[in-house]
């Protein structure tokens, strides 16, 4: 199986990437490096998984060193002529569409680039998938969908329809286009929201990277509501588990599907969304005093109000997800920050800077 990893140098495809080509995928990654965040740690990332990040020729196809079968190329996703001639010189099994522009407060003051990445970037790729028959077109939405809906924990079956920033109304955007060419095209597509990920190689600008590293360091950090917030923390090894039992299974209609009364997760077409969370949902107070025990420090917390586009309460509900692949292997919110610490300090220790270009 042939699998394309959209975004393989950012914190879910890199190690998603590694996890298919250790279990012997022939995997392509392609990611257009963009400065939202620290390029030297997803040319770490990419250095890690077997690529040298220092000479790279835009349109050259580099060979991991780790796996024969690995293969990177710079691309932006959101250049329709680039993205349709490299579609037009290879051909995939399976999409997983990982590439985006993150970040909700950024999405604030910088519209447009979640306009070119997340739906225009987003379409090209969507139609690459069509008109090379795609067997699984896999794609990552959000927990932000959920929006103004206060129904806990989140079901797949809620409302997603009132978005709070203009990040999350793209990628609910996404899960409309998948449904109207699974219906079209009967082209299987499956969305998963993903909630608040975190673990070794994370992203500088989210809740724990910001947190450990201004802990360690002594520095003040900002707690945004008065800690009055929950967040579903969920480890990276539980996410890439997630969508690789879901990359094998390509969804079939749902035979009892009606339209008098439609279930907004699943089709007549072959289309289904899940969570991919349930893991540690947790008041932001708590998680701080957790992140304190696993560094060593007591945090200078600055109490904020709530930023526009945040919601104050996370959390997933996965029965949907188990009933089909069952329950994903959990892990402790204490193992996990001890995990995250372990890799920043040896990251650290080789004169990495994981703040360099961070987005507050």
């Amino acid at each position: 199986m042939r699998i394309l990893i959209t975004g393989s140098a950012g914190f879910i495809g890199f190690h998603l990437a590694k996890a298919l080509a250790d279990d012997g995928y022939q995997v392509f990654g392609v990611d257009n490096l963009n400065d939202y965040y620290s390029v030297s740690l997803k040319k770490a990332r990419l250095r890690a998984s077997g690529f040298d990040t220092d000479a790279y020729p835009a349109e050259s196809i580099l060979i991991s060193t780790q796996y024969p079968q690995y293969r990177f190329q710079l691309l932006d996703l959101a250049d329709r002529d680039h993205c349709h001639a490299f579609f037009s010189q290879h051909q995939f099994d399976v999409i997983c569409h990982l590439a985006a522009q993150a970040g909700v407060r950024y999405s604030i003051d910088h519209p447009m680039a979640y306009i070119d990445a997340n739906l225009n970037g987003f379409s090209h790729v969507l139609e690459a998938a069509r008109q090379q028959k795609i067997k699984h077109f896999v794609y990552a939405s959000s927990s932000s969908v959920y929006g103004l809906n206060q129904q806990h924990p989140y079901q797949t079956q809620h409302s997603a329809v009132h978005p709070v920033s203009l990040y999350a109304a793209t990628k609910r955007s996404n899960e409309l286009m998948a449904h109207a060419y699974s219906h079209l095209y009967q082209l299987p597509t499956t969305g998963l929201r993903f909630f608040t990920v975190y673990g070794p190689w994370g992203r500088p600008d989210m809740a724990p990277m910001l947190f450990m590293d201004a802990i360690l360091l002594k520095q003040p950090i900002k707690v945004f509501n008065h800690g009055a917030m929950f967040r579903d923390f969920t480890f990276i090894d539980t996410v890439v588990e997630g969508c690789m039992r879901v990359i094998r299974t390509p969804p079939s209609p749902d035979v009892s599907w009606q339209a008098g009364c439609p279930q907004p997760n699943v089709s007549s077409a072959p289309f289904v969304i899940y969570n991919i969370g349930g893991e540690n949902t947790i008041r932001l107070t708590d998680f701080i005093r957790t992140m304190e025990q696993v560094c060593g420090n007591k945090a200078h917390q600055i109490m904020m109000d709530v930023p526009a586009g945040d919601v104050l309460h996370t959390e997933a509900d996965m029965q949907d997800y188990n009933q089909v692949f069952g329950e994903l292997p959990k892990t402790s919110l204490i193992d996990g920050l001890n995990a995250l610490k372990t890799w920043y300090v040896q990251y650290r220790a080789h004169d990495h800077d994981v703040t360099k270009q961070r987005v507050e």
